[in-house]
């Protein structure tokens, strides 16, 4: 991490942290201050935009449904396959729990981020402790996307967008494996809210 002056606040991001599991002993030796930003969204949407963010790499890749279970018959969830596992986000908490306490954490929901990113935006700035510079008037809502986009007040510079990986239809997945998948995720996510204190509205 580069060296941060006084009244400066150093940020690093990446997907992975948070499902590491050896993530929150590096990082508590390197600053048991550290503030933790998580970004988590309704799990069965994540597995799929997984997998259709792979698919487009890998087009001769098994079925969505194949992959996500062991067995077909059964319905037997394969917690094996990463998109599954990243969003049994209770059980990736409790690991960090076990260095930081829950005050270090802001859990941010990717779904109001879309829907209220200057709400969503100005929960991080206070969770920081910076002034609310960031708010409703630098958002607009790109219809084609189906994303929020980050512009200038001044309109000063071009509209910053997310890229081209963002906002991929997904494949078709037949109604019953969402079924299955909502039931095995549901008790993950009531635990996860109690963890959290926060209710995500997931079904």
């Amino acid at each position: 991490m580069p060296r941060t002056l006084e009244g400066q606040i150093t940020m690093e991001k990446t997907p992975s942290y948070f499902i590491t599991k050896e993530s929150p002993r590096r990082v508590h030796s390197m600053s048991r201050h550290t503030k933790l930003i998580v970004v988590v969204r309704d799990p069965v949407t994540r597995a799929i935009s997984d997998y259709t963010q792979t698919l487009s790499k890998s087009p001769t890749l098994p079925s969505f449904q194949r992959l996500a279970f062991c067995n077909t018959t059964t319905g037997l969830i394969d917690t094996s396959w990463s998109a599954i596992r990243i969003g049994i986000y209770a059980k990736h908490l409790e690991n960090w729990l076990r260095y930081f306490p829950l005050s270090r954490f802001l859990f941010v929901s990717g779904e109001w981020l879309v829907t209220d990113p200057a709400g969503e935006m100005g929960r991080v700035q206070d969770f920081l402790g910076l002034k609310r510079v960031v708010t409703d008037k630098h958002f607009y809502f790109n219809q084609t996307k189906g994303f929020p986009c980050l512009k200038k007040p001044e309109g000063s510079s071009r509209p910053r967008c997310l890229g081209k990986s963002k906002g991929r239809p997904h494949p078709l997945i037949p109604s019953e494996v969402l079924l299955k998948l909502r039931d095995f995720y549901r008790p993950f996510n009531l635990k996860f809210y109690q963890m959290t204190g926060q209710d995500f509205g997931w079904n």
